[in-house]
């Protein structure tokens, strides 16, 4: 059975072909540095999905690097850029210290995106360091959302909060609030509705539950993460602004990298937003989901 590294290697390949064949022809068909080599490595990672801000730091940072090193062979330029993509994607080392005080997690994002499954894939990895977790199905909007929800949880061993299907999913926190203290739990995770009238209606909603929080649970620890579909490429960093107004978020999980071409886009995320990738997943399983890796994602896509 492969392991999370070789999975993430598998389901980038797509992202490698893309990525690497493009940079490579780039390093290896020009003899001197110049404008043009610039030029033509700009084009390829911005169509690689890295994005215009990700790519222009890369380049400003190789150029800079090439001038104090005094390099002039363009293929010496390949490790140097992949070295500052690494940098890029490195996670604070205060990035998991929610996993270890009462905390709760929001998890935010549109419909169809992997919110839902993402929630009791989170469960599980907590579960399995030994936490006592619940979950609160507060996004009551969607059709069939909770029991979608519910499987996952019994997935996860996870005891899970509901209520009514249109219901008010403030009355989901508080009763879900009121549990995790009876229980003693560290962990609460949300599934939050992916889909309002509008952005006014989704702060409405967001800022009454944490006024809920705040009174129920004052002083825990917050997380807000936002699912993002790897395969939707920029779509994804439209997607985390238009959420990123109705809520302060802390992380990224990225979904479905296993078979995308557009995984360079958790360069431009990252580079973009200024948000850690926190979580990535490559399959269905319950297994599928876990901590991000820079190095390993690198690697995965360079080699």
């Amino acid at each position: 059975m492969a392991g999370f590294f070789e999975k993430l290697q598998q389901g980038l390949s797509k992202t490698r072909d893309s990525i690497v064949r493009g940079i490579d022809s780039v390093f290896n068909g020009y003899s001197v540095i110049d404008d043009e080599f610039y030029e033509e490595l700009e084009e390829t990672l911005i169509m690689g999905d890295l994005g215009i801000n990700a790519t222009s730091r890369i380049l400003d940072t190789l150029k800079e690097q090439v001038r104090e090193k005094h390099i002039t062979d363009p293929a010496s330029c390949r490790a140097l850029l992949v070295q500052d993509i690494w940098q890029q994607m490195r996670i604070d080392e205060h990035a998991y210290d929610f996993e270890n005080q009462k905390s709760i997690i929001f998890v935010i994002g549109v419909n169809g995106v992997g919110k839902t499954t993402s929630v009791g894939k989170l469960a599980s990895i907590f579960r399995k360091k030994g936490k006592k977790v619940i979950i609160a199905a507060a996004d009551t909007y969607r059709a069939a959302a909770t029991e979608q929800l519910e499987e996952w949880a019994k997935r996860a061993d996870t005891p899970i909060i509901t209520g009514r299907e249109g219901g008010d999913p403030a009355s989901v926190i508080y009763d879900a609030a009121s549990s995790f203290k009876a229980r003693d739990c560290d962990i609460m995770i949300v599934d939050t509705a992916g889909r309002l009238h509008n952005k006014k209606n989704l702060m409405e909603e967001l800022a009454k539950m944490n006024r809920i929080i705040d009174k129920e649970l004052p002083g825990i620890y917050r997380e807000n993460f936002i699912v993002l579909d790897g395969t939707t490429g920029q779509n994804a960093i439209m997607q985390a602004r238009e959420f990123g107004e109705a809520a302060k978020l802390t992380g990224i999980v990225l979904t479905k990298l296993d078979g995308t071409s557009k995984g360079g886009i958790a360069v431009a995320i990252v580079s973009e937003l200024n948000i850690p990738v926190k979580y990535v997943g490559v399959g269905e399983g319950i297994d599928d989901l876990e901590r991000f890796n820079p190095a390993e994602f690198v690697d995965a896509i360079f080699g």
